[in-house]
């Protein structure tokens, strides 16, 4: 063979090659597009009775907190109590000297003897006004028929003018003594009022002396805790100077704002006569809804919650943190907070597995017998028997596909 038909050979062989392989190759299978689907997991629409419940945070607080001042002055003599000690009622809190009491009620007693020994003379001196009045009246009349015999013979020239003189000298007097006479006893009642005035504001001086001297030694008015102390023992106080104060172990309440939006729904609650308790989550004391403020503002109403229970470590001062239940509510679907989408969607899962969007309205929040928060919803489009996703989607769609994830697995496409 010629070494120049050599190449061509080669070629020729790869070519004829190439037709062979091809000629022989098989078919490729026919590519047909699936729509993806999501596996989601879904719970059976199924209304029921629940009892909505609303997150609280309020400060506690002792309405019954009684202060305790000193009821007059003096020294401190005994202070057996101390700041967060528990105390029982009738207990000593606070005593003053009783040496700086004694002279204070002392005084106001003399003042009452006083006064009382002023009326008892006022009225010896209205006795003794009246039967002098009678001698001067007496006096007078002969004082006036002196006058007239001296002046009858002074006209017949039997007598000098000087006797004349004297006897009418001896009638003003005598009139003078018997108006002035009669003007003391015309104001015997007014004396005599004023000094059973004065009287009666002493007896009521001493009474007040006397109460504040029984008060001087101040008693636990209950069962409670001292707070505030600002003396100590041998102190120097003045009348009305804060000592201490008390506030009752029981009787305590929080002061939580309440969001406008409830304020309705709540009140109507209590003026129906419901009860509604509210509970401190781990230390397990529970409180009763009792009153709002008189007062809102734009952020919403203080509700006054009572304690109902121990108060254990609870103080005045103190954030508490409550759970509210609210009026219970019928008709409503516990869900899920991954079930919603926004403030107001949810999805269900159509009979053709497919999402579609429902519109929503939110009751609130509710706990389950696990003590899990659920959401409350609602909606005229919700049937009972009707397959609610749970499952959050990130690009959920009306009409996506979906299909149903195992009970235990992880949601996953």
């Amino acid at each position: 063979m010629s070494r120049k038909l050599f190449p061509l050979l080669i070629i020729a062989l790869g070519i004829a090659g190439f037709m062979l392989l091809k000629a022989t190759r098989p078919e490729p299978a026919e590519v047909t597009a699936t729509e993806r689907s999501w596996r989601v997991q879904v719970q059976e629409i199924r209304p029921e009775t629940a009892t909505p419940v609303l997150s609280l945070y309020g400060e506690v607080v002792a309405p019954d907190l009684q202060t305790i001042t000193a009821t007059l002055a003096g020294r401190i003599d005994r202070l057996p109590v101390r700041e967060g000690q528990q105390v029982n009622q009738g207990d000593v809190l606070v005593a003053l000297d009783p040496a700086d009491i004694e002279p204070v009620i002392a005084q106001a007693r003399a003042q009452v003897a006083d006064l009382e020994a002023q009326v008892s003379s006022e009225r010896v001196r209205y006795r003794n006004d009246q039967l002098s009045l009678e001698s001067e009246q007496a006096i007078l009349k002969n004082a006036r028929r002196q006058f007239e015999r001296v002046q009858s013979l002074v006209e017949r020239n039997l007598a000098s003018r000087e006797n004349l003189e004297v006897a009418t000298d001896a009638l003003a007097r005598a009139e003078l003594t018997v108006r002035t006479r009669e003007r003391a006893i015309a104001e015997h009642p007014a004396r005599l009022q004023s000094l059973q005035a004065r009287l009666a504001q002493a007896r009521a001086s001493l009474t007040a002396t006397e109460l504040d001297s029984e008060r001087a030694v101040a008693r636990a008015p209950f069962d409670g805790i001292v707070t505030g102390r600002q003396v100590a023992a041998g102190d120097q106080v003045s009348p009305n100077q804060t000592l201490l104060s008390i506030y009752p172990v029981r009787g305590l309440e929080v002061r939580a704002r309440v969001p406008q939006v409830y304020l309705d729904e709540l009140t109507r609650a209590l003026a129906n006569g419901a009860t509604l308790t509210a509970s401190a989550g781990e230390s397990g004391q529970t409180f009763e809804l009792v009153r709002f403020a008189g007062l809102s503002d734009p952020s919403g109403t203080e509700a006054v919650l009572a304690l109902t229970s121990d108060p254990g470590a609870l103080r005045p001062g103190a954030l508490q943190p409550l759970v509210l239940r609210r009026p219970p509510r019928n008709d409503v679907i516990p869900v899920p907070f991954s079930a919603l989408y926004g403030a107001d969607s949810v999805y269900v899962m159509s009979d053709d597995d497919r999402m579609k969007r429902v519109n929503v309205r939110r009751i609130g929040e509710a706990l389950d017998e696990n003590g899990e928060r659920r959401l409350l919803i609602d909606s005229a489009d919700l049937k009972p028997g009707m397959r609610l996703i749970t499952t959050h989607l990130p690009n959920a769609i009306t009409g996506l596909k979906v299909a149903l994830a195992e009970p235990d697995g992880a949601a996953a496409p």
